[in-house]
This record gives structure tokens, C-alpha cells and sequence, in this order.
């Protein structure tokens, strides 16, 4: 009998693998990274235990703070997006998080950050130019979004939203002259 892979393991690994391409495409190094791929280059680069800062909760204020002291040289704008991030999605719960042995296996037990929920959602039925990078909204502006009806569709959690919301609060809009030129209308 051939072992069966459960449905959630297969749309799971298609859609990280899908971010993870998208990530990887050149013309969208422009944008300030999400928190998931700060938070892996700290883990990596630092002492930053990925797998105690995963399993725990904490406020927004107080994942700003470890942060600064872990990694002091950190720009201020991806100390707010990753703490923001963390705030919102930590702790991480479920089997692929708790049974992790590599930093390659937490990474993919990470929710998505704001980067990549922008670029999976937000360039297909708009300019992603004028339709996202050029708006300078506030976290509850870009909430707001999300109350129109072609937006409420969106396969979004909640969490998500708010992940989405923060980021792009703290990194939006990207000026002009930084958006390659194929991106900008």
C-alpha cells in the first residue's frame, strides 16, 4: 500500500513553493523585505533563537525591544516590520513548527509575511504600481481595503490581513524612481 500524502501537506508545500518563487524573481528585490525573510537572516546571521521566538507571544513594544538588542544595526523600518510581524503571527502552532529539527523546517512551519501576501495578492487585478506600491496609508487604511467587495473575496486570514496591513503601513509607498519601470502603471 502506498503511503498517502494529506491534501493540506501538498497545498501547502505548492503554495510556499510559489512564494518562495516569487520572492526569488529579481524585480521584486526593490521592495523592503517582509518579516519571515528578516526574521530567517537574523536567525542565521545572529543568535536569534528561531525556534524560542516562534513559540512565544509577545507584544508588539516587546518583540521591538529583543530585536534592537539582538541586532542594534537593524534599520529602524525592518525592526517595525519584523516586530510587527512577529506580533501578529507568533506563536506559531501546529505539527510542522513543534516537529522542526532544521532551520529549513521552520522556515516553512512560518506564516507568510507582508511582502509575499502583497505579491501573491494585490498585482493580478490591478496595477501593482498605482494599485499598491504608491499608497501611503496608515495600518488602519490599508485595514480598510479589505471592506470592499472584490477585496472581502480575497483568500486572506485574519491574520494575514493584519500582516499585510502592518507591512505595508511601515514600507509604503515605495518612491518612483526605486519601482523598476515595468512595475510602475
Amino acid at each position: 500500500m502506498k503511503p498517502r500524502v494529506p491534501k493540506a501537506f501538498l497545498l501547502g508545500s505548492m503554495i510556499t513553493m510559489f512564494a518562495g518563487t516569487l520572492l526569488a524573481q529579481p524585480e521584486f528585490d526593490f521592495m523592503p523585505e517582509g518579516g519571515r525573510q528578516t526574521l530567517l537572516r537574523l536567525a542565521s546571521t545572529h543568535t536569534f533563537d528561531l525556534k524560542a521566538a516562534i513559540a512565544r507571544k509577545a507584544t508588539e513594544a516587546e518583540w521591538t525591544a529583543e530585536i534592537t538588542a539582538e541586532a542594534p544595526v537593524l534599520p529602524q523600518e525592518e525592526v517595525e516590520t519584523l516586530a510587527s510581524y512577529l506580533a501578529v503571527n507568533m506563536p506559531v502552532t501546529g505539527d510542522a513548527a513543534r516537529e522542526a529539527t532544521t532551520m529549513e523546517e521552520l522556515a516553512q512551519a512560518l506564516p507568510p509575511d507582508g511582502k509575499e501576501l502583497a505579491i501573491a495578492n494585490c498585482q493580478f487585478c490591478h496595477g501593482f504600481f498605482t494599485g499598491y506600491l504608491a499608497h501611503d496609508r496608515d495600518a488602519e487604511g490599508w485595514r480598510s481595503v479589505f471592506k470592499s467587495p472584490f477585496h472581502r473575496e480575497l483568500p486572506m486570514t485574519p491574520s494575514e490581513r493584519e500582516t499585510f496591513a502592518r507591512y505595508s503601513a511601515i514600507n509604503m509607498p515605495i518612491p518612483y524612481e526605486k519601482v523598476p519601470e515595468e512595475l510602475r502603471f
